[in-house]
């Protein structure tokens, strides 16, 4: 998965981006990897998830791009990372308040809480 990726993304760029966010402890260099790596080579299906669970008349590209990084991110910790679904809606849920509009955190919520019943993802201990 990461020779794939590494011309993409750049193995420079993403130490350029934990040098200058101050990003030193090795777990979390991948786990931000795991996310960026796992999420682009899982798009087509994450964004079809997106797309199935879009309400009539909507298109994924009437969604604020931070609110699709978010669902993203959030789809691919469900189905690839096995972070349990709550923990994952949660995080997500919390990041949208900071980051997107007010109305984000109900249409996040809403888009992964279909995502789950859809993918009959059940509590991971």
């Amino acid at each position: 998965m990461k020779k794939k990726y590494k011309k993409k993304f750049g193995e420079d760029t993403l130490e350029l981006f934990f040098e200058s966010n101050e990003i030193e402890d090795d777990e979390t260099k991948e786990y931000l990897k795991d996310i960026l790596f796992g999420v682009s080579e899982s798009e087509e299906k994450i964004c079809g998830l997106i797309e199935k669970n879009l309400k009539e008349n909507w298109t994924i590209d009437r969604i604020p791009k931070i609110n699709i990084s978010l669902l993203k991110v959030a789809i691919y910790e469900m189905i690839y990372a096995n972070v349990p679904y709550k923990v994952a809606i949660n995080e997500i849920v919390e990041l949208s308040k900071k980051y997107s509009d007010e109305q984000a955190k109900s249409f996040i919520n809403g888009i992964l809480a279909s995502v789950v019943k859809d993918e009959n993802l059940e509590i991971k201990e």
